[in-house]
């Protein structure tokens, strides 16, 4: 029987081993230096010659070491030397002769050489310490992953039984519609019988999509919390190896551990990293285990009978770059989508997330929920959990709402820097973030000023922070061109003010060319492109390549940026138009942020001249919509003004 390739790599290691050890001992020379062998007489000649400088002598054997290198016959120079006193030769009067020549005699042991055990623990120990660690290594992998001949074709999943994790609906919030689908599988894994009966076949796969962090893994650990059934939990990078076939073996080890422990549930994370579509690329290296590993899943998921009572859960964050074989019917049969929660829904999950929190009388999670659209369930606990690190720095024995709303600065503005602004750079500065700010008072529609700062944050020297009064999932054109004009502020501000623009305005530009180049290639905002979709959203260029999804005409291109231009360009000259007959109220919130440089919403507006209740941007409250955070399929979100 043939050995396995496994083995066969393992016996021409060692093999390697033992050459190069081989090689190495009789390469490397030995510690001990040689001695001459010379015959007594001309060791007498080396006395009378004073070139003896010690000896060293037990019975008949003569060591010692020469004053100056010796040659004799074909050995090299040395300067140590042996030789052997005839025994008629015992009074010869030796010993006197050395004492004449003062050459120091002694009585140590002879210098008998290397024992044997000692040349081979030399020749090889190398080699031996090696071998035992190269064995401890490999017992020490394979206890980590199960035992079995290295280990490789075993499963990496964890297993998590339901005593262990007891995390069930009650911590998740936020998400209803989806924990509501959820709970049929639950119901199903407890009492089977019932749907058996009436012939109904369950699903054999439930995939969960989603942007980060909005809870899948949480929702699928909590089905098996609630299920009461073991629950397996492993990357989908896992089951990939740098061994072509590994995977496709784990995935095979993963699916037997679950049914042996039926009624189970397989989550598996992450899906898309080896789910992806088929068929692109050549079929080397990782790609091709990739697939391997693929096909493997899509037979073990085709093999249940759903008597089996698996159950498996896929989450991903690209559900678009997926095989079309792993969602049709028969394997992940219901496909669910894991939305960010509305007001409400945050108000939940802050609920969730400050149980143990203490929180003081001033904290309103419904502020807070308010003040966060688009922030998903991580958000919200990063927010908390980042206001609990800042009250214990101030040494506050409860979370204040002033702790909050520094929290909520540091993550959406970034943390301060510390360092001085010239007179005149603070003052572009202020000039630059009061046109953001203007600009969006008296945009209607936009979303209401929040805070105007120049402190430095981030990578900004100022921001001006916007955020809606209540959460939209759709923008129409005139919101977003006034976006494109709030953005533009500060660019134009500089230029109405100093006659000439500095780099401040870089993400500005970044921020409105990506919105104006989607309202003319996505949404057919532009009458000459049409209402066709002729760039990918954002995200997609990497899954489709360059020209995305649809293949797109050079003069189309070209069309796409022309319109692009205009659009941009009209916006900024109604910015400049805007702030030069509002020049009174640029003036009045720059010489106020030039003095408190941080200003909050009722102090902007003041500051600038607008009466609160009536400003333009509060018109109309329908075109309220995220500033900060949007969904994923509205449009790209503008970061705070800078």
């Amino acid at each position: 029987m043939a050995q396995p390739p496994g083995s066969r790599r393992f016996w021409r290691f060692l093999l390697v081993l033992l050459v190069l050890n081989i090689v190495l001992a009789q390469l490397i020379p030995s510690s001990e230096d040689k001695r001459l062998d010379v015959p007594y007489t001309y060791f007498r000649e080396q006395v009378a010659a004073d070139n003896v400088k010690e000896v060293n002598a037990r019975n008949d054997v003569i060591q010692g070491e020469f004053r100056r290198q010796v040659k004799y016959g074909d050995n090299e120079p040395e300067k140590r030397f042996e030789t052997v006193r005839p025994a008629f030769a015992q009074d010869d009067e030796l010993l006197q002769l050395l004492l004449d020549k003062d050459v120091e005699v002694n009585a140590r042991p002879i210098d008998e050489g290397r024992s044997l055990l000692l040349t081979l623990l030399i020749s090889f120990g190398p080699f031996l310490l090696i071998l035992g660690v190269f064995i401890y290594f490999i017992r020490r992998s394979a206890s980590a992953a199960g035992g079995g001949a290295l280990a490789l074709g075993r499963s990496k999943a964890k297993r998590y039984d339901a005593s262990a994790t007891r995390v069930s609906f009650e911590d998740v919030a936020g998400i209803d519609e989806v924990e509501d689908e959820l709970k049929e599988i639950v119901d199903f894994l407890k009492n089977p019988d019932r749907y058996r009966k009436l012939g109904a076949a369950f699903p054999k796969g439930v995939l969960l999509s989603g942007q980060p962090g909005t809870g899948k893994t949480l929702l699928a650990r909590a089905v098996a919390g609630e299920a009461d059934v073991p629950f397996f939990s492993l990357s989908a990078s896992e089951f990939v190896e740098m061994v072509v076939g590994v995977g496709a073996s784990r995935v095979r080890d993963l699916f037997k551990q679950a049914k042996e422990a039926a009624p189970a549930i397989i989550f598996i994370d992450e899906l898309d990293a080896i789910g992806r579509a088929r068929g692109g690329g050549g079929g080397f290296g990782g790609h091709d285990e990739r697939e391997q590993t693929l096909n493997q899943i899509l037979t073990e998921m085709d093999g249940f009978t759903g008597s089996e009572g698996v159950i498996v859960l896929a989450a991903t964050n690209r559900p678009e770059v997926l095989d079309a074989a792993l969602l049709r019917p028969g394997r992940f049969d219901r496909r669910l989508t894991v939305n960010s929660p509305d007001r409400d829904g945050r108000i939940a999950i802050l609920k969730i997330h400050t149980r143990s929190v203490p929180l003081a009388d001033d904290v309103k999670l419904d502020r807070v929920a308010a003040s966060t659209p688009g922030m998903v369930g991580a958000d919200l606990r990063n927010l908390i959990n980042e206001g609990a690190l800042i009250a214990a720095r101030r040494d506050h024995d409860k979370v204040t709402a002033g702790d909050l709303a520094d929290a909520l600065e540091r993550i959406v503005l970034g943390a301060e820097r510390k360092i001085t602004l010239s007179d005149e750079e603070r003052e572009r500065t202020a000039y630059h973030e009061s046109g953001h700010a203007v600009l969006g008072m008296l945009e209607p529609g936009a979303d209401p000023v929040r805070k105007v700062s120049i402190v430095p944050r981030g990578r900004a020297l100022g921001v001006t922070f916007q955020s809606p009064s209540t959460d939209r999932y759709g923008y129409d054109a005139r919101y977003l061109e006034g976006r494109i004009v709030g953005a533009l502020g500060g660019r134009a501000a500089e230029e109405l003010i100093y006659g000439n623009v500095t780099t401040g305005a870089e993400s500005d530009l970044e921020q409105v060319t990506s919105i104006a180049r989607q309202m003319v290639g996505r949404w057919g905002m532009s009458d000459v492109i049409g209402l066709v979709s002729v760039i990918p959203a954002p995200g997609e260029e990497q899954a489709y390549g360059p020209g995305g999804p649809v293949q797109v005409s050079d003069d189309t291109r070209e069309l796409v940026d022309r319109e692009v231009r205009r659009i941009v360009e009209g916006c900024y000259d109604r910015a400049r138009r805007m702030l030069a007959d509002n020049r009174d109220k640029l003036e009045s919130l720059t010489q106020a942020l030039l003095e408190k440089e941080t200003l909050d919403e009722d102090d902007a507006y003041r500051a600038a001249g607008f009466d609160r209740a009536s400003t333009p941007a509060d018109a109309d409250a329908d075109a309220d919509g995220p500033a900060e955070l949007p969904e994923p399929e509205t449009p790209p979100a503008l970061p705070p003004a800078t």
